[in-house]
């Protein structure tokens, strides 16, 4: 039983030293989020101006309809 005990425990000290050194590995991911952030709010800021110029003509062109016969 003690060699039972000491093999897992052998195993999960080495699991954990493997994961301790990917996780101090990966590179850091804070340029990458402030790209998407700036990205997606040039996408948003055209997707306004569009919605605005499409509604001006809608206007426009609902002002232009005669309803008097």
């Amino acid at each position: 039983m003690r060699a039972y005990v000491a093999a897992t425990a052998a195993i999960a000290h080495t699991l954990w030293t493997r994961m301790r050194a990917r996780l101090s590995e990966q590179p850091s991911d804070a340029g990458y989020t402030t790209e998407t952030v700036i990205i997606t709010a040039l996408l948003v800021l055209m997707a306004i101006t569009v919605i605005a110029i499409l509604s001006s003509k809608v206007v426009n062109l609902a002002k232009g309809i005669n309803l008097n016969p």
